[in-house]
């Protein structure tokens, strides 16, 4: 059985630690190239009205230990409504 090959793939998730709206609405990893990030995204909405996902990603090796916080219910970005998380 062939092995599968996460190369170039990623996953985003809801980010059920978000306590502040700075904080990123979804978070996860993606393989780039042979390389692993981190990879977090921001629900937007655009000038005229659509919604988007915002990126960021960051080498795995520049992520330091942060202590866990209890989880806050986030809130819900306008034209967002019919993406369910």
């Amino acid at each position: 059985m062939a092995e599968f090959d996460n190369n170039n793939r990623g996953n985003l998730f809801k980010n059920d630690k978000k306590l502040e709206d700075r904080h990123p609405d979804m978070n996860g990893s993606i393989n780039i190239e042979g390389t692993e990030y981190w990879i977090s995204g921001w629900k937007k909405v655009s000038k005229a009205g659509s919604g988007f996902i915002s990126l960021s990603v960051r080498p795995k090796q520049d992520q330091a230990s942060k202590p866990s916080a209890p989880a806050k219910k986030p809130k819900a970005a306008d034209g967002w409504d019919d993406l369910d998380f």
